[in-house]
């Protein structure tokens, strides 16, 4: 496993040491003890969650104000861009974002720490995204940054406007979202 930092110290790309031949591959796709080692960072994940999404779906920027998540997030079947942007008041990193290409075929894994607003748009036909969370889902406590805040300027890789849910459509301006200290 080698860990990659990204320009935000704290989001990390994890990539994993694939074993393959013609019979196929295999991977460890989670090793706690590894994880800590390299990220310095000894985390309990207490729910995985699954989802499968067509082209031009955008998930995000989602967080949580209480119960706040860590993720380590990863694609199983095509292909995603995904977008984590940093929502602490009180970072050097404050409102800038870092994204990453997440696939089947690359095999990434990105960890998403505390405190930061996720999302990401598939730009495979379809893609089946996992992540394990270090909190349990809390609706009561989820919110929603909008995807395409000026102030966050992200370059998203989509013609035209992305497939959202009814949630999503409501994401707040960075500036009048509940953030972290």
């Amino acid at each position: 496993m080698k860990v990659i930092p990204t320009a935000i110290p704290d989001v990390l790309i994890i990539e994993p040491k694939v074993f393959g031949d013609e019979r196929g591959f295999f991977f460890e796709s989670y090793n706690r003890r590894q994880f800590a080692e390299l990220t310095g960072r000894d985390v309990d994940f207490v729910q995985d969650n699954h989802s499968r999404s067509v082209k031009n779906v955008l998930r995000g920027l989602h967080y949580q104000i209480r119960q706040p998540q860590g993720k380590l997030v990863r694609v199983v079947q095509g292909t995603v861009f995904d977008v984590v942007v940093d929502i602490r008041r009180s970072s050097p990193t404050f409102g800038q974002h870092v994204t990453e290409e997440l696939s089947a075929e690359n095999k990434r894994t990105l960890w998403v720490p505390e405190g930061f607003a996720h999302g990401f748009v598939v730009v495979s036909d379809t893609a089946e995204f996992l992540y394990k969370t270090t909190d349990y889902w809390a609706p009561e406590f989820e919110r929603c940054i909008a995807w395409n805040d000026p102030a966050i300027n992200i370059e998203w890789p989509i013609q035209g406007d992305p497939a959202l849910s009814a949630k999503d459509q409501q994401g707040k301006l960075l500036a009048e979202a509940e953030l972290f200290a």
